[in-house]
This record gives C-alpha cells, sequence and structure tokens, in this order.
C-alpha cells in the first residue's frame, strides 16, 4: 500500500490539492450556491473517510482537510486552466508511486467530489448546469479517464 511517506512534501501538496481544485473548478463553472457546494465537498470528504480502510493512499488523502489558496488564481478561466494541469500533475504523481488500484481510488474520488458539488445547488432547474457537466467532463479527461 502507498502511503504519504512514499511523496516528496511538494508532490504531496500536489496529490491532497487535486480534489479541492476541482471542486472549485466546478464552484467557479456555474455562478451560485458556492456555500452548498463547498458544504457538498467537506461531505464528500467525511464520506469517504467513512470508508476508511479501503486504500490506505486515499485514507491519508482525505483525513487532510480540503484546503485551496483563495488568491491562487486570478480568475476562474486561470482557476480551470491551471487546475486541470495541476489534476494531470497529480495523476502522473499517483500513477507513478500508486498501485493501479490506488489510482482508480483517487480518479474515483475526484470525480465523485466534482459531482456532488455540482448537485448540490440546483441551476435554472437543473440539478447540474450544463457548464458544471463541461466543467466535470474537463476534470475527467484531465484525470486520465471518462465520465459517464
Amino acid at each position: 500500500m502507498t502511503t504519504k511517506s512514499a511523496f516528496s512534501p511538494e508532490d504531496w501538496t500536489t496529490v491532497i490539492e487535486g480534489p479541492p481544485t476541482a471542486g472549485m473548478i466546478v464552484i467557479t463553472a456555474a455562478h451560485g450556491g458556492m456555500f452548498r457546494e463547498t458544504v457538498a465537498m467537506a461531505k464528500a470528504y467525511t464520506e469517504a473517510r467513512a470508508e476508511h480502510g479501503d486504500s490506505e493512499l486515499l485514507d491519508e488523502i482525505v483525513a487532510t482537510k480540503p484546503k485551496l489558496e483563495h488568491n491562487r488564481y486570478h480568475s476562474p478561466d486561470e482557476l480551470k486552466s491551471r487546475g486541470l494541469a495541476e489534476l494531470r500533475d497529480a495523476v502522473t504523481l499517483v500513477g507513478n508511486k500508486a498501485t493501479a488500484g490506488e489510482l482508480d481510488d483517487y480518479r474515483r474520488f475526484v470525480v465523485t467530489l466534482a459531482n456532488k458539488v455540482a448537485a448540490a445547488h440546483r441551476e435554472h432547474g437543473q440539478s447540474v448546469s450544463p457548464a458544471e457537466e463541461q466543467a466535470i467532463q474537463d476534470i475527467t479527461t484531465a484525470l486520465g479517464g471518462t465520465s459517464g
């Protein structure tokens, strides 16, 4: 099993910032609902903690309180472009250090979190807006998978 100790401090930061970055990409895809969407992100971590033991790597990732520097990006476009690049970097790091199963767990957690964030606030009568759907697709692609 892969643990935090397999990563340098800088690499570990990239790995643990991946999920909240994905959440922020979805939050900024459609305006409104930031409070509910942020709560949904926290709930995704809580639910993943409840599944403790399935993946030691994921256990360590979700044990860390999700945080993201709000001043790190200057616009939603910058958040999306740099955030997707950082997600690709995180997947590469996990793929280089972890088992295939742990990599799948990481991808699944990030996509699950993104979906929970998107569904947290109804946009114009829809549970997930087209902009949020596109953000999830972009996140899934950056993670090296397909959505659906």
